[in-house]
This record gives structure tokens, sequence and C-alpha cells, in this order.
């Protein structure tokens, strides 16, 4: 009874180590995590990697789910927030201290944000 029960809990442990192999896997080298819901009703957890690049000379911030999937946003410029690029559900937005809360299909985010410094700061 013993042996099968450190089989049991083995397995256990490679099947949640495995999940989170999965997604390193699919992110880039230097990603950074952050803390997302998935799903309406989700608790928030630092599930999700970010990986920052560029298309067509804009800002490209890809989230990538724990279960694979992923979302692309546009980081706009002079600090204003970020837009979806992918589908067509609206991005919700609210900047609190120095973080950025963002929701769209049910999916919520929690980006790490500075505030905006110089002229355009509060506008």
């Amino acid at each position: 009874m013993t042996r099968l029960s450190t089989v049991a809990a083995a397995l256990a442990l490679a099947a949640c180590s495995s999940g989170d192999a999965a997604v390193q896997a699919q992110a880039d080298e230097g990603a950074q995590r952050i803390e997302c819901a998935i799903g309406p009703g989700a608790e928030f957890g630092a599930d999700c990697l970010v990986e920052r690049g560029e298309a067509d000379g804009a800002a490209v911030l890809t989230v990538r789910h724990p279960d694979g999937g992923f979302r692309r946003f546009e980081q706009l410029s002079g600090g204003r927030g970020l837009e979806a690029l992918d589908g067509a559900d609206p991005v919700e937005q609210e900047l609190t201290d120095e973080l950025l809360e963002v929701s769209v299909a049910g999916d919520r985010y929690r980006f790490p944000a500075r505030p905006q410094q110089g002229d355009d700061a509060g506008e």
C-alpha cells in the first residue's frame, strides 16, 4: 500500500510540474510573469507570462495563458494603456498606483505600470 501511495504521489507531482513546464516552453526566454484570471469568476494568480515584441513599429505584448491560449495587446503611446489586437471585444482598463488592470472578454490581467512622468502626467 505504501508503494502505491508513493507512485500516486509521484504521478501527481509530475502532472503538476508538467503543466507549468508546458507554459514555460511556449513563452520566450525572459518572459515576465504577471497575475491573471482567465475566464469569468476566476481568481487571480501569477499564472500568465508576457512577451514583449514589436510589429509594424508598435510595441506588442503577448500574454500566454496557462492553458496554452494567448492574447495580444498593443502598448499605446503616451502611457494611454493597452489595446487588444485579437478579436472585437472591448478592453476595459483601470490604473491604480503602479498596477494596470485590464479586462477583455472575461479575462483579466494585472500589468506593472509606472506613473506617467513629465508634462503629460495626469492627462
